[in-house]
């Protein structure tokens, strides 16, 4: 009996916390469509046409990176410049990515295996838009630790890779979609 009385008074009771972030949801939706946000992919497209084109350059010392960089690279149009990726002869825009290697820096040692490592990359992106041709270096820095195994040492080293190239193109999109909103105010829109 006395249980039945419980579940009877918590089913009847409001909940504060959903109360709460109802309205925290509520409030911050109107504070986003208030200020004009416009999402990244609004502003690139002052930047990039809907049919762009994505060209790799292998690099010889690391050439199994080239298809993460192609992969990602596409997604990237796909999902953030809402745009498609087609061959060279049919684009509007073109994207040139050349990677030019890592360099790793051993930070740690455990009985003679590196243990921690200081990946820096150098990629290039050169870009063929609506306001022209471009490019646009950018570095960056990642650590990973490894295993004290010379086994594990090759696959996490291409892992700490990856991760700095995801970074790198990260960064491409944010300087894009900055280059589009200045675009933007330039033309009037």
């Amino acid at each position: 009996m006395i249980e039945k009385n419980r579940s009877f008074s918590k089913k009847n009771k409001p909940k504060f916390f959903t109360l709460h972030s109802s309205l925290f949801t509520l409030l911050l939706l109107f504070a986003v469509t208030a200020c004009g946000y416009k999402p990244s992919s609004h502003t690139i497209k002052n930047t990039f046409s809907e049919n762009v084109s994505v060209e790799v350059v292998v690099d010889r010392v690391e050439p199994e990176n080239a298809p993460f960089i192609k992969d990602e690279m596409n997604r990237m149009v796909y999902t953030r410049f809402k745009g498609r990726v087609v061959p060279k002869g049919m684009a509007e825009n073109h994207i040139r990515i050349a990677y030019d290697g890592s360099t790793l820096t051993p930070l740690s040692y455990e009985d003679g295996y590196v243990t921690r490592y200081q990946v820096n990359l150098s990629v290039k992106f050169e870009m063929e838009t609506k306001q022209g041709k471009e490019s646009k270096t950018i570095h960056t820095i990642d650590e990973a630790d490894f295993h004290a195994s010379s086994l594990d040492a090759s696959t996490l080293r291409i892992e700490a890779i990856r991760r700095g190239l995801a970074k790198a193109m990260d960064e491409f999109l944010a300087y894009v979609s900055a280059k589009g909103t200045l675009n933007a105010k330039a033309s009037g829109d």
